[in-house]
């Protein structure tokens, strides 16, 4: 069994990953063309944990793996309402891009694009409507996204902040 097979068992195979984007890049040399890959993926447990991650390499798969591995090691735990949605609505910046993370009703699914849609999916969130904003590179979205779940609070914090108790907030 290979350290990569290896290491996989390890760090738990409740883990699913999602490709969000593949880049090529190539530089012209004195035998022809070498090409380069960029590989973007989203890993998660489908229960609040999400992180993603970019890999480059020669041949797409070693790219895939790269970045599959900075995805397990970059996870981040978003506290989630109702194990559906989230708790309030939330903007994340980077650089000249925004995203905008509204909590939903039961029912209403995710309404999300591209590479939004796959951390949503991968994070457990059912109910969920999210706008981008600004650029639209896969990078920028990504990393705006994750920034709007570092300044998600749940109830109780705010109130623990405040020095209330959690059903003063919630009303």
């Amino acid at each position: 069994m290979s350290d990569v097979a290896q290491n996989r068992q390890e760090t738990g195979s409740e883990l699913k990953e999602s490709i969000v984007a593949v880049n090529r890049t190539a530089k012209v040399v004195k035998g022809g063309r070498r090409f380069g890959f960029s590989v973007v993926v989203v890993a998660g447990d489908g229960k609040g944990k999400v992180g993603y991650g970019l890999g480059k390499a020669r041949e797409v798969a070693d790219a895939r793996e790269k970045a599959s591995q900075a995805a397990r090691k970059n996870l981040v735990k978003v506290p989630l309402k109702e194990a559906r949605t989230l708790h309030h609505d939330v903007i994340g910046h980077s650089g000249a891009g925004k995203v905008f993370l509204r909590a939903a009703k039961p029912g209403t699914g995710v309404i999300a694009g591209g590479p939004m849609r796959a951390v949503f999916e991968l994070l457990g969130i059912h109910d969920i409507v999210a706008k981008s904003l600004g650029s639209s590179n896969v990078h920028i979205m990504m990393k705006a996204t994750f920034k709007a779940f570092e300044n998600i609070q749940t109830p109780k914090e705010i109130a623990a902040k405040r020095g209330k108790k959690i059903s003063e907030i919630i009303n």
